[in-house]
């Protein structure tokens, strides 16, 4: 699957779980596949799991499978109401009612650098140019909105005032004196926004070259830590600036503690935390099922606080991720992914389930423009976004505040990154080195090189980043079957998984 992160083109696959060798670019089809952060989908093959879409916060990699290394648009008013003349017509008899409408306003287009659009010929106003590109459809559409609003609520004004010439009674409409004391029940919408909205976070991140970005993140613990994707803070690793900004308006400067590349999960920590913390509570992602209610929190194109939704469409998404860098590796996921809307500036932030528990972070999106969340070129949500499971996040959180730094499950084997039928184990390692890690994982077990992982458990495995992404869903330790194919015959295997640190 191919999705967008905050970024455009993957860079080659970090040096982690499979590490492809001399293989070509993965390509990534639509329904399946691994892609190349919600600001990016910091971080955000065509899909990139940052989205900023994350990271919902891409060109193909090598990786090592667990194991080795790696003018202006036109603008339409609406429709003149019924029965309301088109045009201005002669001057009304005094007193008659209603009184003809105006002239109905035309757009004129003022060519880039002149005097913008304009409405009409008696009023000369230029339209004000948008502050950025993504804000001057906004402005357009808000301004479209107005003008129907303006056209209907008049409507309504003309039938009131005919039915009242032709009554001698009068009408007096009273204000409901409940509406702001309106209670929203346990698991509506409203109720959970206003519960998670307080405990969520939207930050900015700037490298020490100015360059940077706003993604999300959420309360993790009442000690101040903030969980988050890794490509909406990475401008801001080393000698940045970082700064969360809560609901309520209150900004904290903040630091990073430790961040994963591979998984697209930060943890940062506020500095002078407020003693009134409320983490959000945590959810089970193993639990949900396709068709569950989402709720996502972001700050879409900048715009904080905004809560969408939506369900679960698919679990066990296999997505990579880049933010497009040219420095930077892709991320892996098997991801759960949602129509909910996600947009740059969405990654980093939680994914709801209807009662407020938090089941995801959101990182990817798949876009049709090619852009990812929180790059140059921002593309929007199609229905189509990438969250990283709670669980998974949760375990790589704890160990970031423990250590700093991340630790991976590998089988020590290199795998090609290539899709087709499975994970093939290439004939030479990166930079020269064996395949097979001698004793490693894989070598135990029997792989050799030119094996095809097919399973891992009963996850079928169609290529070497969804091998990568299953691998990243356990710990290291734990005991793997996997099925795999040597001179047409199929065979399995039980592998111990092996641990690197760090994403070196």
């Amino acid at each position: 699957m191919s999705t967008e992160n905050e970024g455009t083109a993957v860079p080659p696959a970090p040096s982690a779980p499979p590490v492809p060798v001399d293989t070509p670019a993965a390509s990534v089809p639509p329904e399946r596949g691994v892609s190349p952060a919600t600001d990016p989908v910091d971080p955000h093959q065509g899909v990139d799991p940052y989205q900023g879409t994350a990271r919902s916060q891409d060109p193909a990699y090598s990786q090592e499978s667990g194991v080795s290394q790696e003018g202006a648009p036109t603008a339409s008013l609406p429709p003149v109401p019924s029965g309301a003349p088109e045009a201005a017509g002669p001057a009304p008899e005094a007193g008659a009612w209603p009184p003809p409408p105006p002239a109905t306003p035309s757009y004129a287009s003022g060519g880039e650098g002149g005097s913008g659009d304009t409405w009409g010929s008696s009023y000369q106003q230029p339209a004000p140019k948008p502050k950025s590109g993504g804000r001057g459809g906004l402005v357009a559409a808000v301004l479209v909105a107005a003008l129907v609003a303006g056209g209907v609520g008049g409507g309504i004004g003309y039938w009131a005032a005919d039915r009242n010439d032709d009554s001698t009674g009068s009408t007096t409409v009273a204000a409901s004196e409940s509406g702001g004391d309106l209670k929203r029940d346990p698991g509506t919408v409203a109720n959970v926004a206003a519960t998670a909205l307080p405990s969520t976070v939207t930050i900015e991140a700037e490298g020490s070259n100015g360059e940077g970005g706003t993604g999300t993140g959420f309360v993790f613990d009442t000690q101040g830590h903030i969980l988050t994707n890794n490509h909406v803070v990475a401008e801001a690793v080393d000698s940045g600036k970082l700064s969360a900004t809560f609901s309520n308006g209150k900004k904290y400067d903040a630091e990073v503690v430790g961040h994963a590349q591979g998984y697209d999960v930060a943890v940062i920590k506020l500095k002078n935390a407020p003693s009134d913390l409320k983490p959000l509570h945590l959810g089970n992602s193993d639990k949900i099922a396709v068709g569950d209610s989402t709720i996502a929190i972001g700050a879409p194109f900048g715009l904080s606080n905004t809560v969408t939704t939506g369900i679960i469409s698919a679990k066990n998404r296999p997505v990579a991720s880049s933010d497009g860098s040219a420095q930077s590796k892709a991320s892996y996921m098997s991801a759960l992914q949602t129509d909910a809307s996600i947009n740059p500036g969405n990654s980093g932030g939680p994914l709801l389930d209807a009662n407020g528990a938090v089941i995801g972070i959101n990182s990817a999106i798949q876009s049709s423009s090619g852009g990812g969340l929180g790059g140059t070129s921002q593309s929007g949500s199609i229905g189509l976004g990438f969250a990283i499971p709670i669980n998974q996040a949760k375990t790589v959180a704890q160990q970031l505040i423990k250590t700093g730094k991340p630790v991976y499950p590998v089988i020590g084997a290199s795998v090609s990154l290539e899709e087709g039928t499975g994970a093939k184990i290439t004939e030479q390692g990166a930079s020269g080195s064996d395949a097979v890690t001698p004793n490693g994982p894989a070598a135990k077990a029997g792989l050799k090189p030119g094996d095809v992982i097919t399973k891992l458990d009963d996850r079928v495995i169609d290529s070497g980043p969804t091998l990568i992404g299953e691998i990243w869903t356990h710990q290291p330790g734990d005991t793997v079957k996997l099925t795999y194919t040597r001179d047409g015959k199929q065979q399995t295997a039980e592998v111990t998984l092996g641990q690197r640190e760090g994403d070196s």
